[in-house]
């Protein structure tokens, strides 16, 4: 049995080495890092289908050793190739019981589980001296982002890695060369759409209650799938994926794919959190699940010599924002991974975004995907402008792990990706409530709706996972 004292006591060994500043790796460890092969010793929570797909991309890089595995449906056909391609790795449907059993084992851990288990994962990890990656959104209330930076601030040697992938591809290279170089500046609005079909489109919005209970899979250990959120009873429209449309246990299509569509501008524009975010249309809306489409308004505040900025933000089928002229077409972009296992299907607007500066306008896709100038006449014009945009010198994944073993840094550690997530439980909340919600920057509170505020930490954890809110 997994106990609070199993907890502390891992967290203790794992302070162990902690020195003035922070963790410090002790003799043993580093050599278990940099050990056979100079890889690192992976253990990894969440094993099918995304979860199993990052997994499959850090093996690719040559630089990992996987030797755990957990999840909580072992048996299941979704779980079967990954167990099947390490078969020396050690199995678990646990994850504490993983750490307390082989935590001297592994060095970092993956995470690609869903929203609402990040947080007793990536807290584990990081008391325990393990780098993390976790699949995105970081977090799916505000006050676990808080509390997900504070720990990676208290532990700076534990490498921390978001997996929004397009950090590591040339979308971020180019943003980043083309802000430095001037060519993207005073910059006042942002619209970003999501507008594919989602798994909740479809279903009966006149819902009252939430779905009945249906029997659990055989193998499926459903106790630990609910981790600390109130337990919800076994439906096959929480599970494989379908968790991600129920406010409760995921974060919608912002969180989904904002991750992907606005990290650049959120990162290099410096734009921090909103003073104020807005439900401009919410359809179908009601109290469990996300609207079948939203558009909502973030509104920044100007920043050292940037001036205020709104990002629109706009998901559904039928919710497509008015383009600039000389836009041009909306192809589907190959460099797009498939949308909840499926493929992109061509819509009035592919998933994408638009930047207007003072001079240019900048028109995008999503994850790496780079941007253009609009329209092609101005495109022209400044062509012999454009920087020199150096290549990615890895990506996401063999970025995390050069990290871990002390040769690069994380392109999207907790420092910059818990802002941007928290930007995202705010346009949650805002979801939830259908109403404008006015945000104190320097406090971090709601100022306008006690109700939205208790939002910002969400409901207390289940009974056993306490030890798991204390940084």
């Amino acid at each position: 049995m997994y106990t609070r004292r199993n907890f502390l006591k891992t967290a203790t060994v794992a302070s162990a080495g902690l020195a003035m500043g922070g963790l410090e790796l002790n003799a043993a460890s580093y050599r278990q890092v940099v050990g056979a092969n100079g890889k690192v010793n992976l253990a990894c929570i969440g094993i099918g289908n995304q979860g199993g797909g990052i997994i499959k991309e850090f093996a690719k890089t040559g630089l990992a050793n996987i030797v755990a595995l957990c999840d909580v449906d072992m048996g299941a056909k979704h779980t079967q190739e990954i167990m099947s391609l390490f078969p020396k790795a050690k199995l678990f449907k646990d994850f504490r019981v993983m750490f307390d059993k082989i935590g001297n084992e592994f060095d970092a851990v993956t995470a690609g589980i869903p929203d609402f288990a990040h947080f007793p994962v990536c807290i584990q990890a990081i008391k325990s001296g393990k780098h993390i990656y976790v699949e995105k959104p970081m977090c799916r209330t505000f006050l676990e982002g808080e509390w997900m930076i504070e720990a990676a601030k208290k532990y700076p040697n534990v490498v921390t890695q978001m997996g929004n992938q397009g950090h590591s591809e040339a979308n971020y290279f180019q943003f980043k060369a083309w802000k430095d170089a001037g060519i993207i500046k005073d910059v006042t609005e942002v619209t970003a759409h999501m507008n594919a079909a989602r798994r909740w489109h479809g279903w009966n919005s006149r819902i009252y209650k939430y779905p009945a209970a249906e029997p659990i899979p055989d193998g499926l250990d459903w106790d630990i799938w609910n981790m600390a959120v109130p337990y919800h009873e076994f439906n096959d429209k929480y599970h494989l994926g379908n968790w991600r449309c129920w406010y409760d246990l995921g974060m919608g299509a912002l969180g989904d794919w904002g991750a992907h569509l606005i990290d650049t501008v959120h990162q290099f524009l410096e734009l921090g959190l909103p003073y104020e975010v807005t439900p401009v249309m919410l359809k179908e809306h009601n109290d469990y699940f996300y609207p079948m489409s939203s558009t909502l308004q973030f509104r920044f505040a100007a920043r050292k010599n940037m001036p205020a900025l709104d990002i629109n933000w706009f998901d559904g089928i039928d919710n497509v924002p008015v383009v600039p002229a000389g836009y041009g077409t909306s192809d589907i972009d190959p460099n797009v991974p498939p949308v909840a296992g499926g493929k992109l299907q061509p819509t009035k607007l592919n998933p994408g975004k638009i930047i207007y500066g003072k001079d240019l306008t900048f028109k995008g896709s999503s994850h790496g995907s780079t941007l253009s100038v609009i329209p092609e006449e101005k495109a022209k014009d400044i062509a012999s402008k454009l920087p020199e945009v150096p290549p990615s010198p890895s990506n996401h994944y063999a970025n995390f792990l050069l990290a871990c073993l002390g040769k690069e840094k994380t392109r999207s550690p907790f420092e910059v990706a818990g802002p941007l997530s928290q930007v995202f439980c705010l346009g949650v909340i805002a979801q939830r409530l259908n109403r404008k919600l006015e945000f104190d920057t320097v406090t971090k509170k709601i100022t306008d709706n006690p109700f939205a505020n208790a939002l910002l930490a969400g409901a207390p954890p289940r009974k056993g996972w306490e030890d798991y809110y204390t940084i």
